[in-house]
């Protein structure tokens, strides 16, 4: 399937790879979709707890999967920053911060899609370099926060809350797809070994690479959820799921919404096509595993 460049989606996608056995999952499901533009993958830290170097984790897992796919070189990969922001109003540079901005700021009729599997660092170091991206056509996508209306702990959130705060204020157009959302994209075991397993090389790695994170818990388990597919599915198709316009929130330190009334509205999704996302992702890689190769645009 080949698509005109104006009926491409642009898309960024920054990723803590290394974090679960997740995200390679819509890594390779974004490099399979024709419908993408995509500038880039950008590498993400997600803190210090599992790991001293995530940023580094994270950028050497990109790596391998492009390698499983015979794609490096083909795909711009820039880092983005080893840690979280110092403060609401200082930047962690990056050269993904700075590549962020230069995109956003391209005279380009079609939005930006900045898609987020994990911290909003860069997004917030981007606003913070050059706030003139918030009036931009551009739209974050964010796999985070804790369930509405009240918030608390979620992951993603807990890695960077300032820059939450600094994306959530900017007025920057937000799709927020938060965790009882992103928990409920379960595939199974026997599902993986039937679906992704028989196709080549990273079929294998996918599924091998899940497993061994599991076997990491302390309680039996045969099943992961997906949970950073849907950034995918809606970059895809924004009404695979129902999704509601809500005042755009801010965040204290326990991860609690603030719902303040000053920010611009953020689209949250309330459910999602599961069926959809992962059909999508099967018949894609099966499609690839039989030599049929549709890439997204690797456009840097």
């Amino acid at each position: 399937m080949t698509l005109p460049p104006n009926k491409l989606a642009r898309v960024i996608l920054n990723t803590d790879a290394k974090n679960e056995a997740d995200d390679q999952y819509a890594i390779v499901q974004t490099l399979l979709t024709p419908m993408f533009d995509l500038h880039a993958i950008m590498p993400a830290h997600f803190g210090t707890r599992k790991s001293a170097t995530s940023l580094k984790d994270s950028h050497d897992e990109v790596i391998k999967l492009l390698d499983l796919m015979d794609l490096r070189g083909k795909v711009r990969v820039v880092d983005g920053a080893t840690g979280a922001i110092p403060d609401e109003r200082t930047p962690a540079p990056s050269e993904g911060a700075q590549f962020i901005v230069a995109q956003a700021m391209r005279d380009d009729p079609r939005p930006l899609h900045v898609a987020f599997l994990g911290p909003l660092t860069d997004m917030a170091a981007a606003l913070l370099i050059e706030p003139r991206i918030a009036q931009r056509n551009v739209r974050v996508v964010w796999i985070g926060g804790g369930e509405w209306p009240v918030g608390g702990e979620e992951y993603n959130l807990s890695n960077d809350i300032a820059s939450a705060n600094v994306v959530f204020r900017s007025g920057v157009e937000v799709w927020q797809i938060p965790k009882p959302l992103y928990r409920v994209m379960a595939v199974s075991y026997a599902e993986l070994r039937e679906r992704v397993y028989p196709h080549g090389a990273i079929g294998r790695y996918l599924v091998d690479q899940l497993i061994e994170w599991n076997a990491r818990l302390a309680y039996p388990i045969e099943h992961r959820s997906l949970g950073d597919s849907p950034a995918i599915g809606v970059m895809m198709y924004p009404e695979c799921g129902r999704s509601s316009w809500r005042p755009g929130p801010e965040f204290n330190p326990l991860m609690n919404y603030v719902h303040t009334g000053r920010n611009r509205p953020v689209r949250v999704y309330e459910d999602i096509d599961q069926r959809y996302i992962h059909e999508d992702f099967f018949a894609k890689l099966a499609r690839f595993a039989r030599g049929e190769k549709e890439f997204a645009r690797f456009d840097g």
